[in-house]
């Protein structure tokens, strides 16, 4: 099959699943899983095709799962489902965010609110693009960092002093970078949040709101308060500078979508008893429609054309990014019940760990298997159901849940194999390895030390 018919069966796939997932998720209904499972099957086969070398291992690894459990007995069959039923949620789940994306990359607003940012004094630069990347991240997820990364760059190259310039550069995308990684521990469009509350018996995006956005808090403040105290030391004093132009104004078009998008959620989900992930598989890609046709109706690309590009071209890019998600979580769910019998032929049981070591041990453990090339959602499913429950911790559903989001977080803005610190090292000409654990390293030291300490706070003290 010839690349363009692969890419054009690849975004009619995608799209399928979506609706069909959407349609369990509001039906409460699991009557089309059957055609979903099949779908996602000839996706992941339309994908295989289509992928370096490097990501066909992953599907490997789940076919070998797959025949090991399957020769270990039990209930595979019901494991197996699960882990489809996981797949097709994790394929829903991107294509619908990506339908924002789409919408928001050709807006003159968005991108005239991004270099607003960018071009912030230094007093206030870090915080206004650690902010500012947030609110871009719920609306652009990764696309985030490459839309402010991008303007960030550009502004840092009109400084025409070395020494500046670098500097400049260097602290813009760390404070793009960690706004883009403080919004993982509470957006309800953020993969960890849709993830560790399926995960965890009992949890809720409401339930687990507020301690994982005080995580948030909590990670933001520390960065501005190591940005401020360890600012640059220069070789000859700063120029003075100009105000950027324009106002905080520019902003007014992100926000008024952040608060339609929060305020269908809420009364949606108030209204139906929808939870949040469901909610979004349907009002994030209505949202982006109306968004698109509002552009060209007033004399941008032809709705049509749009749609068309989104299908069979935008879709189909992310090729490599889908199928290492949906292989991730279908690995983490199938090797599960593969691990605990040799987690307890080991001789190691967590439910024998003291409770405090086991929440914060979470936001240790998850970014170190980041540093070996295990994604969050790869790690979390693997390690969840080993875990003991909430009851038998003696804590909430949304303290567990806290405790992921955050490790979750850190593993985000430290391991050399995400898109975050891939991208942040393409546009500051360095490494990966060398953003995880050099520009972030003291950063990742405090957060590794304040946020087990909330969270047990959280955990004894307050909830």
């Amino acid at each position: 099959m010839t690349a363009p018919l692969l890419h054009r069966l690849t975004g009619l796939l995608l799209i399928s699943v979506t609706a069909l997932v959407a349609v369990r998720e509001w039906g409460r209904t699991d009557a089309l899983d059957p055609l979903a499972y099949l779908l996602w099957v000839i996706l992941v086969g339309a994908l295989f095709l289509q992928v370096k070398p490097g990501r066909k291992g992953f599907v490997y690894v789940a076919l070998a799962l797959t025949a090991a459990l399957i020769m270990k007995g039990g209930d595979w069959r019901g494991t197996i489902t699960a882990a489809m039923h996981s797949g097709t949620f994790i394929a829903a789940f991107f294509t619908a965010l990506a339908t924002l994306r789409a919408a928001a990359e050709p807006s003159e607003s968005i991108r005239a609110g991004g270099s607003f940012l960018s071009r912030q004094p230094p007093g206030k630069r870090y915080l206004a693009l650690t902010l500012g990347g947030t609110a871009f991240a719920l609306l652009l997820n990764y696309g985030s960092i490459a839309l402010l990364g991008s303007l960030a760059t550009a502004a840092a190259h009109e400084e025409p002093d070395e020494e500046i310039r670098n500097h400049r550069r260097r602290r813009m995308l760390l404070a793009i970078q960690r706004g883009f990684v403080v919004s993982l521990p509470w957006s309800p469009l953020s993969f960890s949040v849709a993830i560790s509350t399926a995960l965890i018996p009992g949890a809720s995006w409401g339930g687990v709101l507020v301690p994982c956005f005080i995580t948030a808090v909590i990670m933001t403040l520390l960065g501005w308060g190591l940005d401020t105290l360890f600012k640059p030391r220069l070789s000859h004093p700063l120029p003075p500078r100009g105000k950027p132009e324009g106002s905080w104004a520019l902003m007014l078009p992100l926000l008024a979508l952040l608060a339609i998008l929060a305020t269908s959620v809420v009364l949606l989900g108030a209204i139906t008893g929808i939870r949040v992930v469901g909610l979004v598989l349907v009002i994030v890609p209505i949202m982006a429609f109306v968004w698109t046709w509002l552009q060209a109706r007033d004399g941008g690309t032809p709705l049509g054309e749009r749609l068309r590009d989104y299908t069979f071209r935008d879709m189909p890019g992310y090729r490599s990014e889908v199928l290492l998600l949906m292989m991730a979580g279908y690995i983490g769910t199938v090797g599960a019940p593969l691990l605990a019998p040799l987690v307890k032929a080991s001789g190691f049981h967590p439910e024998d760990l003291p409770h405090w070591l086991v929440l914060a041990g979470l936001i240790w453990v998850i970014p170190l298997c980041g540093q070996f090339a295990m994604n969050p959602i790869l790690a979390v499913t693997l390690i969840a159901p080993l875990l003991p429950t909430p009851a038998e911790l003696g804590v909430s559903p949304a303290v567990l849940v806290s405790a992921i989001c955050a490790g979750w977080a850190l593993g985000g803005i430290s391991s050399p194999f995400t898109a975050t610190t891939l991208l942040i090292g393409s546009f500051g000409n360095v490494s990966a390895r060398h953003v995880g654990l050099r520009w972030n390293g003291t950063y990742m030291v405090v957060c590794l030390v304040a946020l087990p300490l909330w969270v047990l706070a959280y955990a004894y003290l307050l909830s």
